[in-house]
C-alpha cells in the first residue's frame, strides 16, 4: 500500500497499473475498505492507473480529526486527484463512495471525466431493514463505551451481525464466494471504525442529492442489484428522473454487491462502457505495447468509414476486435468464390480489387476494378451473409496493412453493447449504400453516353455539330 498525505490527513491506497495511464479513482462505501472494489482493479489497470483508497476512518487510514461529512470526503479526494493525476479521472464508487463521487462531480466537474457507480447512495435514506436492525448498533458505536460493548459482543458472538447483514447485503441467489464474504465482513467489524461509521450514517442522510442531480453534466454508468436491501432501489428512480447522462442498469440475482455477486456481468458492462479491450472474450490482459497498438488503431478508425460517429471509448472497444495483417506487394488477401466471414479496412498502402485473376468465375481476362486507399472498407457483404466473395483483393505495389474484423467478433460487440452495435451496422449500411449510389451514378453516365452515341449515329453532320455545341454549353 502507498500513503498520501492530504493537508495533514494520511490516506492509505492500493495502486495498480502504469502511472503514465489515466487515473481511475476507486472509492468504497460504508463499513468497507479498498477491498470493496478489488474485483475491478485487475481489469481497470489494463488501461488506467488505479488508485483504490481507504477513506479516513476505514481500512488503514486514520479518521478525520473532525466529524466526517460527505463533502469533507469529496474535498479530500479533490486534493488527492490534484496530487496524483494530470487530468480528470474516471471515478468508480460503491454505495457511500457513489454518493461521494456524485458530490465531487457536482462541486468540481472538471476533475471527473466520467463516473461508474455501483448501488450508490443518493438520498442517504437507507433501507427500512438497515434502519430497524443495524442503525441501533451504529448509534451505540458513536460513544466510546458503546464501541467497547459492540466490539466485545461481536468478538464473542461473531455470527450476530453476519446473520443480520447477509440478507441486507446479498441476493437470495448470490454468487459471492465464501472467501470474499469473509473478507468483506472483516472490514465491517474492523476495531476502531465504529465512530466513523456512526458519523457517516448521519452524513449520508444529511447529504440528500434529490433535486441536485439535474445540474450534473458528467456522464456515468450506474449498476444496481435488483435485490439490494441496503440502498433501496427507489434511489435509482432519482437518477432516472434527474441525471440525464446516466446509463442505468439493473442486475438480477444481485444485491448490494453486484461486482462480487455477478462479477462477470458487472465487469462486462463496465468494460463496454469504458471501452476496455478486455471486454472481448478473445483478448487476455494486454501488454502496454499491445494496448498502444489498440489505441493507434482507434485513432485511425476515427477517419474510417466504420468508425464514423463513434466516441473515443467506442473506438477503443472496436479497435480491440481487429486483427492486423501486413501484406507484401501483390499478396492475395481474399479470392473470388471463397466463402468469407471477414471485412477488411485498409490501414496503410492500397488494396486492389480485381475480377477473378485465375479465370474461374469468368472467361474474360482479369480486370482491376478499383483501388482502395487507407480508410476504405471491403468485404461488408461477406461478413454479413457469409456468401462467396465476388472479387480478388490484392495488395498494391507498395504492399498493405489491413485491419480484419470477423463476423463472430462483430456480432459479439453488437450483443455486448447495443448502442455501439447499432452504430456499426448503420456505418456498414451507409458505406454500402454510398458504394451502390456511386455504381448507379456510373451506370447512368454510361447509359447517357450510349444514348448520346446512338443519337449521333442517326444525325446529319450539321446536327451532330449543333448537338455537340449544345452539350458544351450545358
Amino acid at each position: 500500500m502507498s500513503v498520501y498525505v492530504i493537508n495533514g490527513q494520511a490516506v492509505h491506497v492500493v495502486e495498480e497499473g502504469p502511472p503514465q495511464y489515466q487515473t481511475a479513482l476507486l472509492v468504497h462505501g460504508w463499513s468497507s475498505s479498498w477491498y470493496a472494489l478489488s474485483p475491478l482493479i485487475g481489469m481497470l489497470s489494463q488501461r488506467f492507473h488505479c488508485i483504490a483508497v481507504d477513506l479516513p476512518g476505514y481500512g488503514k487510514s486514520p479518521p478525520f480529526p473532525f466529524r466526517a461529512t460527505i463533502e469533507a470526503y469529496a474535498d479530500l479526494l479533490a486534493e488527492l486527484i490534484s496530487q496524483v493525476s494530470e487530468g480528470p479521472v474516471v471515478y468508480v464508487g460503491h454505495s457511500m463512495g457513489g454518493m461521494i463521487g456524485l458530490t465531487l462531480a457536482l462541486k468540481s466537474p472538471v476533475l471527473v471525466e466520467r463516473l461508474v457507480l455501483l448501488d450508490p447512495t443518493v438520498t442517504g435514506k437507507l433501507s427500512t431493514f438497515i434502519n430497524l436492525f443495524v442503525s441501533p448498533v451504529t448509534m451505540l458505536e458513536r460513544f466510546g463505551l458503546g464501541q467497547l460493548i459492540v466490539w466485545g459482543v461481536e468478538r464473542a458472538f461473531v455470527g450476530i451481525t453476519d446473520r443480520l447483514m447477509r440478507p441486507a447485503s446479498f441476493a437470495e441467489r448470490t454468487g459471492i464466494t465464501e472467501r470474499d464474504y469473509r473478507r468483506l465482513r472483516e472490514d465491517a467489524r474492523r476495531p476502531g471504525q465504529g465512530k466513523a461509521r456512526a458519523q457517516c450514517y448521519f452524513a449520508m442522510r444529511e447529504n440528500d442529492l434529490t433535486g441536485r442531480l439535474k445540474a450534473l453534466h458528467v456522464p456515468g454508468l450506474v449498476l444496481w442489484g435488483a435485490e439490494d436491501n441496503t440502498v433501496p432501489l427507489r434511489d435509482a428512480g432519482v437518477i432516472a428522473d434527474e441525471w440525464e447522462e446516466a446509463d442505468l442498469r439493473i442486475l438480477p440475482k444481485a444485491g448490494h454487491w453486484p461486482h462480487f455477486e455477478r462479477p462477470d456481468q458487472t465487469r462486462h458492462l463496465i468494460a463496454s462502457y469504458l471501452g476496455l479491450p478486455q471486454a472481448s472474450p478473445w483478448l487476455l490482459p494486454m501488454h502496454p505495447k499491445e494496448l498502444s497498438r489498440v489505441e493507434e488503431v482507434a485513432r485511425f478508425l476515427a477517419h474510417a468509414d466504420l468508425g464514423r460517429g463513434l466516441n473515443d471509448a467506442q473506438r477503443i472497444r472496436l479497435a480491440a476486435q481487429f486483427e492486423v495483417r501486413k501484406l507484401r506487394a501483390g499478396e492475395v488477401l481474399a479470392r473470388t468464390d471463397e466463402v468469407g466471414d471477414e471485412l477488411f479496412i485498409v490501414w496503410e498502402g492500397t488494396i486492389e480489387v480485381w475480377s477473378d485473376r485465375r479465370g474461374r468465375a469468368t472467361k474474360n481476362a482479369p480486370q482491376r476494378l478499383a483501388v482502395l486507399p487507407p480508410g476504405r472498407m471491403s468485404g461488408e457483404l461477406a461478413v454479413l451473409d457469409q456468401e462467396p466473395r465476388t472479387a480478388d483483393l490484392v495488395a498494391g505495389p507498395e504492399g498493405a496493412t489491413v485491419l480484419a474484423l470477423s463476423r463472430d467478433r462483430l456480432l459479439a460487440v453488437s450483443e455486448d453493447d447495443a448502442v455501439l452495435g447499432t452504430r456499426l451496422l448503420l456505418n456498414l449500411a451507409t458505406a454500402m449504400s454510398q458504394r451502390v449510389r456511386y455504381i448507379l451514378w456510373q451506370l447512368d453516365r454510361a447509359r447517357a453516353a450510349v444514348e448520346a452515341r446512338d443519337i449521333s449515329v442517326d444525325l446529319l453532320p450539321e446536327e451532330k455539330e449543333n448537338t455537340q455545341q449544345a452539350r458544351w454549353a450545358n
